[in-house]
């Protein structure tokens, strides 16, 4: 699809579909701190009837699986199941897959990239076996190249394949740039899109503060406010995860809230719009075979239209130079 083909504000991918009263499920793949995270936050805030967990732990999933049975009477009325078997998953919304290989000391990123392929192999038949009619939300690192084996493997349209992304990347750069503003951050507006990671690309020609754009609040608002500040605020959003990690050992929570926050939306059929990775041939001069973030909205279909968002030059080379590093990242796997 061409993207300057239309001047509308949505590109539509499929037709909107109305919100269901049925029974909501959602699997979970891997009981590790960001799927748990994502368990418990889609659990608290109302999400689903049913919460399926997959692992290939036995022991840890059955102990996972009886902790959130049991605080059953703190929590929104909700069946917990667990299973090594992917027959537990069957009947899924949405299939949540966090599992993935972790990077071995001294390992390249193309062999560790190659044991996710052996593991998503085994993963996404058997989620698209028992629901065939279930979204995939991607949020294994790398998300961008995952959530395209996620798509190849599959055979499902592009639309119901979804990388969690830079949607998480965006609520951090909002929140950095609300505190170098002293507003608050829902007063910002802000998305990151690209590679979720190095080569990602902070969307600065449409920030905005309270509906002002930057560039006219900072005129008259903040002095000193210079480009090296902006990139300051853009490197930190790329070391976000790493800051936390040599802190804390792991990240969870903001990745938890993140993935439940695209789950409201698809499960609600919210048409909100969100900066994920998605299908991006064609798109903004792309002519790599890529998943990467950009602005969509999405519902109950999935992704349900692709935002005509205007990007200032240099945001747009950035964003062709951020495919090719996710083209060249991918060469050479074993598909």
């Amino acid at each position: 699809m061409d993207q300057s083909a239309s001047n509308s504000f949505l590109l539509p991918i499929v037709d909107a579909v109305p919100i269901s009263t049925k029974h909501v499920k959602v699997t979970v793949v891997g009981i590790g701190n960001v799927g748990m995270a994502c368990a418990q936050t889609i659990l608290t805030q109302e999400l689903a009837e049913e919460i399926a967990l997959v692992d290939v732990e036995e022991k840890k999933l059955k102990g996972e699986m009886l902790d959130l049975q049991h605080a059953g009477a703190f929590v929104p009325r909700t069946k917990i199941t667990a299973d090594t078997d992917y027959a537990i998953s069957a009947g899924s919304d949405i299939c949540i897959v966090t599992a993935g290989a972790r990077q071995r000391e001294g390992e390249s990123r193309l062999s560790l990239l190659e044991r996710n392929v052996s593991i998503y192999k085994s993963i996404i038949p058997r989620l698209v076996e028992y629901s065939p009619d279930t979204i995939l939300l991607i949020v294994s690192n790398p998300v961008d190249i995952l959530s395209y084996l996620a798509w190849k493997i599959s055979g499902l349209p592009p639309n119901r394949v979804i990388g969690s992304g830079t949607n998480l990347d965006s609520s951090r750069f909002r929140f950095l740039l609300a505190e170098r503003l002293n507003v608050h951050v829902q007063n910002v507006s802000a998305n990151i899109i690209g590679e979720h990671g190095d080569s990602s690309v902070p969307m600065w020609s449409s920030v905005t503060v309270g509906g002002i754009p930057l560039n006219n609040f900072l005129d008259k608002n903040i002095n000193g406010f210079e480009m090296q500040s902006l990139r300051d605020i853009h490197t930190a959003v790329v070391n976000g995860a790493y800051e936390v990690i040599r802190l804390k050992g792991y990240t969870s929570w903001a990745i938890g809230y993140s993935t439940a926050n695209l789950t409201r939306t698809l499960l609600k059929n919210q048409q909100r719009i969100h900066p994920v990775s998605v299908y991006a041939k064609g798109l903004y001069g792309i002519e790599e075979d890529v998943f990467l973030s950009l602005p969509v909205q999405l519902g109950r279909s999935g992704v349900q239209g692709m935002v005509n968002a205007p990007l200032a030059e240099e945001e747009k080379n950035q964003l062709q130079v951020s495919a090719q590093a996710l083209w060249q990242a991918q060469q050479g796997l074993s598909l």
